[in-house]
């Protein structure tokens, strides 16, 4: 079946690569992503990804227990970068080539990221990790997926999480939340709903950047997702 996305930005939560752990990195995950991920490799599409780092550090909390935010949040970056490079090994370890480009100076770790870096990653067959969020403070990895979906000329940015959608409320505090199919940025904002911090959202929606949420903990989703069955929840732009 033709893939009915071309070139995506994945964007991974650093929480879930915690498994049920509660920390770190769980190799039964990782290598679950790893094996998703090459599985649509094959299938010849363009694939960069993007990593949280919450699973090691996250700034936010930091500056909340006393720490410098601008330190905290390059503390996050680099916990970004642990994560991307756990992640291209394992797919090094299915034979499939990544290569780990950072926003912030990094060689030999990674090599410097820019757009054109990134599509010429790509161009080779290769799978861009894009490392470190936009390389400054207060910028979720939210938002350097957003930038970077953008700036890589993606079909669309896929978001993958423990949660299987968009719901009018949390389904994990809420029992009566509905879910939604596909939902217009409008909306999003009218309903007041946080899939992604605002600058990311809306980076997206001024670029006409699609956005799928779904659930990237189950094996097949995201197989599924590109072969358009209607998983998750479609975000655009009417």
């Amino acid at each position: 079946m033709e893939p009915k996305y071309h070139r995506i930005l994945l964007k991974l939560s650093g929480e879930s690569l915690m498994g049920h752990q509660g920390y770190g990195i769980d190799h039964d995950r990782l290598g679950s992503y790893a094996r998703q991920i090459n599985e649509l490799a094959e299938r010849g599409v363009d694939i960069a990804i993007v990593i949280g780092g919450g699973n090691i550090f996250r700034g936010l909390s930091g500056a909340a227990k006393g720490f410098d935010r601008v330190k905290g949040d390059q503390m996050g970056m680099l916990a970004t970068v642990i994560n991307s490079l756990a992640l291209s090994s394992a797919l090094e370890s299915l034979g499939r080539p990544a290569r780990v480009l950072t926003s912030i100076g990094m060689f030999p770790i990674g090599e410097p990221y820019s757009p054109s870096r990134a599509i010429e990653t790509l161009g080779e067959g290769k799978i861009a990790i894009i490392a470190g969020g936009t390389g400054n403070p207060f910028f979720t990895t939210d938002t350097a997926s957003a930038l970077r979906a953008v700036e890589i000329k993606a079909d669309v940015m896929l978001k993958g999480t423990r949660v299987d959608g968009i719901y009018t409320a949390d389904p994990e505090k809420d029992p009566t939340a509905t879910k939604f199919d596909k939902i217009t940025y409008d909306e999003i904002y009218n309903r007041g709903l946080k899939i992604m911090d605002l600058t990311a959202t809306t980076l997206c929606r001024e670029n006409g950047m699609k956005i799928v949420v779904f659930d990237m903990d189950t094996p097949g989703n995201l197989r599924k997702v590109l072969d358009g069955e209607p998983i998750g929840t479609l975000v655009y732009q009417e």
